[in-house]
This record gives C-alpha cells, sequence and structure tokens, in this order.
C-alpha cells in the first residue's frame, strides 16, 4: 500500500509539471522582440539644433540658452572679459510633452543679426525610435518652428526689418533629423530648410542647410558633444557679402554636457551669434579662425507634471 501511494504521488508530480512547461514557453514568447535604444542625445537639443530626443507625455521642460560675446578678436580679450561682458543672444522657453513622440514649445529670443525680439512657436514629432536589434536601425524626428518679430520696422526699404505687412516679420524652420547610437557614440544628420520673408538685397529668402553633430558617452552623466552647419549658399551672393566685408561662415560648435538629476547643463564654444536655426544657418558672419567665437551655456530643467 505504502508503494502504490509513492506511485500515484510520483505521477501526480510529473503530470502536474506538464502544463507547466508550455505555460512558461507562452510566457517566454510575451516577451518584447526589441527594445528602443534610449539616450542617443541627453537632450532635446545639441547646442546649435535639436536633436531626435522628445519629452516625455506631460514633462515640462524649462529651457535657457545664452550666447556671449567675442572670446578675442577686435571684440574680444581683456577690455571685455573674452566676451563675457556682451551677449549676442539670450533664449528663455516652456516645452511640453503631448505624448512621448510629440512635444511643442514657446520661446521669446533677443536675437542677433537682422532681427531681434523673436517670437517662437514650434513643434517636434518622433517619427522612428531605433531599437537594439536593429530592426529599426535608426531614430528620425521632424522639427518646425513659426517665428515672429517684434521689432520696430525700419523707414529704409533696403533694411531687412522693413516690413510692409505683418508676413514679412515671418520666419520658418523645417528639419528631418536622423541619429543613429553605437554604443558610447551617437551621430546624427539634419536636413534643414529656412525661410525668411524679407531680407536684404542679395540675400536669399529660402536657404537648404545640412546639419551633423556627434556625442561621445565620457562617463555616466557626461558626453563631449560637436555640431556643425553647412548652409547652400548661392554663389552670387556669398560673393556680394564679401565683396562688402561682410562674409558668411558656417556654424561650428564644440561643448560638454552634465546631466544631474533633472537637469542637463551644457558649456559650448561655437562662432554662431545667434540661438534659433532661422538665424544662426543663414547668418553666422563671426569666424573661428579670427578670434570670432564665445562661449555660452544651455540648461534644461524638466518637471512631471
Amino acid at each position: 500500500m505504502k508503494y502504490l501511494a509513492l506511485a500515484m504521488l510520483a505521477s501526480l508530480s510529473v503530470h502536474g509539471q506538464a502544463p507547466a512547461d508550455p505555460l512558461l514557453a507562452g510566457l517566454d514568447s510575451l516577451e518584447p522582440a526589441h527594445q528602443p535604444v534610449i539616450g542617443t542625445y541627453k537632450s532635446t537639443r545639441i547646442i546649435l539644433g535639436e536633436s531626435t530626443e522628445t519629452l516625455h507625455q506631460r514633462e515640462l521642460d524649462f529651457r535657457v540658452a545664452h550666447r556671449f560675446g567675442d572670446m578675442g578678436g577686435s571684440l574680444g580679450g581683456a577690455k571685455t572679459f573674452f566676451g563675457m561682458d556682451n551677449s549676442t543672444d539670450i533664449r528663455i522657453a516652456f516645452e511640453y510633452g503631448i505624448t512621448d513622440r510629440l512635444m511643442a514649445g514657446i520661446s521669446r529670443s533677443k536675437g542677433s543679426g537682422s532681427f531681434t525680439q523673436l517670437y517662437e512657436g514650434m513643434f517636434k514629432y518622433k517619427l522612428l525610435q531605433q531599437t537594439t536589434d536593429n530592426s529599426v536601425p535608426f531614430s528620425l524626428a521632424f522639427f518646425g518652428n513659426a517665428v515672429v518679430t517684434g521689432m520696430a520696422a525700419a523707414t529704409a526699404v533696403s533694411e531687412a526689418s522693413y516690413f510692409a505687412s505683418f508676413n514679412d516679420r515671418m520666419l520658418y524652420t523645417a528639419q528631418f533629423i536622423l541619429a543613429k547610437k553605437a554604443g558610447a557614440l551617437s551621430l546624427s544628420l539634419s536636413p534643414t530648410y529656412v525661410q525668411r520673408n524679407h531680407v536684404v538685397y542679395m540675400d536669399q529668402n529660402r536657404m537648404f542647410a545640412l546639419g551633423g553633430s556627434a556625442r561621445y558617452k565620457v562617463s555616466r552623466r557626461m558626453g563631449v558633444i560637436a555640431e556643425y552647419f553647412y548652409p547652400f549658399r548661392n554663389r552670387a551672393g556669398k560673393d556680394y557679402f564679401k565683396a562688402q566685408g561682410q562674409p558668411f561662415y558656417n556654424p561650428l560648435a564644440v561643448g560638454l554636457e552634465i546631466e544631474t538629476g533633472g537637469h542637463v547643463f551644457s558649456i559650448n564654444f561655437t562662432n554662431a551669434t545667434a540661438i534659433l536655426e532661422n538665424q544662426f544657418i543663414p547668418e553666422t558672419r563671426a569666424s573661428w579662425l579670427q578670434g570670432q567665437f564665445r562661449w555660452g551655456f544651455n540648461i534644461s530643467r524638466r518637471f512631471h507634471l
């Protein structure tokens, strides 16, 4: 009788385990086939331009960006404390995550170049998210903004700020951002279109540009970043402004970013005097080789609402 009872218990044990194996196999099959690659960039902006990163839903990002004056050249040096006595541009922005892929924001910038007192409305939508198994090999986002200047209109028709109508005050940017993260290195390309409704003689209303950036992760909270934009400016306009002693240069920036909790802080150096794409792409007139670069910073503070 004892042996019969032991045999029955053994039989129940074997039969009790049999359904468990298919059940566990079923649970394994429910695991995601791929995971999103996170932290391609630490912030929604790199130095000059946008990254593919978007805010989480119901996340508010308060941003401050500042560009000082020339560190060297005729306007820099010790007399201006290497540019710290001057400010070429300042931007204050509030940006909000509508969904995990869609964000929108507003900002006010001092402005640099042809237009000042700039009010911006922007949005960004993440179209693709890179995955760990490379089934989606890169991230892709679209950024767009509309900017209006509140500055007083000039009386001379030859001035960029001569506004015959409200439409002349408007500036626009449309941009695709393509990014790839591989280990500690992140790279991006940004085909960009900029439109300014009113410009001076021989300047371009519409301009295409190609931006590129790189980020190298030094530690869990620190990275080295660099960014460059190449505006496709027509030869006639380029030669004309060069002959006028007002040559254009391509924007280049390098920096160090640090993440501390809900803050992302970057210290950067760039020849671009302006902060918004609508200005630094078509209107950078400062040269690195002539000491006309400046240091600046970007601060991001996020709040979960």
